[in-house]
């Protein structure tokens, strides 16, 4: 008997996860579909940028240079939209371990990007990098997921 076969036992302690995953979902979504709905999000995330390279982190800045400024409308257009897809994936539960790891590598660069300490209290993209993480460690759409019901037929969702 796989894992996938086994009876969940205690579904109902289970609960915690699914209530952070739909929170982040909710709150992803919320955010992406502002930025979408607004329209001018490239030219807010460029003067965003420029007044926060000097506090970037070192190792990030040069890619915030040469790579993200030249390029604001793909980048504005990745972020916008990728928020979108994260939250609607994790309110889902669908490809949820996929959804999680990128965004922890989104919020990873909104953070590197700010350049403070994991400690700071003004830190919220930490926050969310750690969140992301567990949500991708506990497999949160086998709860009460889509990647709950499609697994057996797709192994990559398990």
């Amino acid at each position: 008997m796989t894992n996938l076969d086994a009876p969940r036992s205690k579904p109902i302690r289970d609960w915690p996860i699914v209530l952070l995953r739909v929170y982040t979902g909710i709150f992803f979504v919320y955010h992406g579909a502002g930025k979408i709905s607004r329209g001018n999000f490239a030219d807010g995330m460029t003067g965003f940028l420029n007044m926060q390279l000097e506090n970037s982190f070192g190792f990030f800045r040069p890619f915030l240079e040469s790579v993200v400024l030249p390029n604001k409308g793909l980048f504005a257009f990745l972020v916008s939209w990728g928020e979108l897809a994260i939250g609607i994936a994790m309110i889902l539960g669908l490809a949820t371990r996929y959804a999680a790891v990128a965004g922890a590598i989104m919020l990873a660069s909104f953070w590197f990007a700010k350049g403070q300490s994991v400690l700071s209290g003004q830190n919220h993209d930490s926050i969310w990098f750690f969140i992301f993480i567990v949500l991708a460690g506990l497999h949160a759409g086998r709860t009460m997921g889509l990647d709950q019901m499609l697994a057996r037929k797709y192994k990559f969702l398990a």
